[in-house]
């Protein structure tokens, strides 16, 4: 399944790369994530839930950041497995600044195995951008009002 679009974050490009990577932020503003590690300078361990259709369950996952290039871009490559399945994608985020916001522009391609790929292509679809819509939503809300 391919993944793209794109989001305003009021932030400057070099304060929106830095939440983006931060794990705090990540376990924040992630829908159902439970834990955010990380575990060297690119790499994050994550636990989330993940609930689709009549299936649910717990995934731990391997994040690693790749390609830096601080403020603009970077890729997001994410190994995920639990009891209902795996998930690996592999995503590009570019970060231009727009004003006094950036905007985050994303494209990747995401793949499902085991029971959750039995769910169907539609409801996959809509639930990783609402995932993804959600995420942006609170990285807003918490780069508009940091603690």
């Amino acid at each position: 399944m391919k993944v793209s679009g794109s989001y305003s974050v009021p932030v400057d490009p070099e304060t929106a790369y830095r939440l983006l990577q931060d794990p705090t932020v990540l376990a924040r503003c992630l829908p159902g994530c439970q834990d955010v590690v990380q575990e060297g300078d690119e790499t994050y361990r994550m636990k989330m839930n993940v609930a689709l259709a009549a299936i649910s369950g717990q995934f731990e996952s391997i994040v690693r950041l790749a390609e830096p290039n601080f403020p603009t871009s970077f890729r997001l490559i994410v190994d995920g497995t639990g009891r209902i399945g795996f998930v690996r994608g592999d995503g590009l985020l570019r970060l231009c600044p727009d004003g006094s916001a950036t905007i985050v522009a994303y494209e990747g391609e995401v793949h499902v195995g085991g029971t959750l790929a039995g769910v169907g292509q539609r409801l996959l679809d809509a639930t990783a951008n609402l995932i993804i819509r959600r995420f942006f939503e609170k990285l807003n809300r918490l780069a508009a009002c940091p603690p």
